[in-house]
C-alpha cells in the first residue's frame, strides 16, 4: 500500500468513526433523557440518587452482552464514567427542582 493509498483508506475510516461518534452522542443523550425521568421519580418519592445494587446490574448487563473486541473491564470503566456523569445530572436536576 502506498502512502497515498494509506491516507485515503485512513480518511475513509475516519469518516466512519465520525459517524459512529455521532451515533454514540445521540444514544448518550437518549440515555440522559431517561435518567432525567428516573430522577423525577426519585425526587417525587424521596429515593436516593445513588443505588449501588442497580449500578452492578447495569455493569452485568453491559458486560454480559459484550461480544468483544472490547474487554468487559474496559466496558465497565466506560460505564462507570457514564453512570457518574448521569448521577451528576440527576443531582443537578433534583437540586434545581428543589429551588422552584
Amino acid at each position: 500500500m502506498t502512502p497515498g493509498e494509506a491516507r485515503a483508506k485512513l480518511e475513509e475510516y475516519r469518516v466512519l468513526i465520525d459517524d459512529v461518534d455521532r451515533r454514540i452522542v445521540a444514544l448518550l443523550n437518549e440515555r440522559t433523557q431517561v435518567v432525567e425521568e428516573i430522577g423525577r421519580v426519585k425526587r417525587a418519592s424521596e429515593l436516593p440518587i445513588y443505588e449501588p445494587r442497580r449500578e452492578e446490574q447495569v455493569f452485568a448487563n453491559v458486560t454480559g452482552s459484550n461480544d468483544g473486541p472490547m474487554s468487559s473491564d474496559a466496558l465497565r470503566r466506560i460505564f462507570e464514567r457514564i453512570i457518574d456523569e448521569m448521577r451528576k445530572i440527576q443531582r443537578l436536576r433534583m437540586e434545581a427542582a428543589g429551588d422552584k
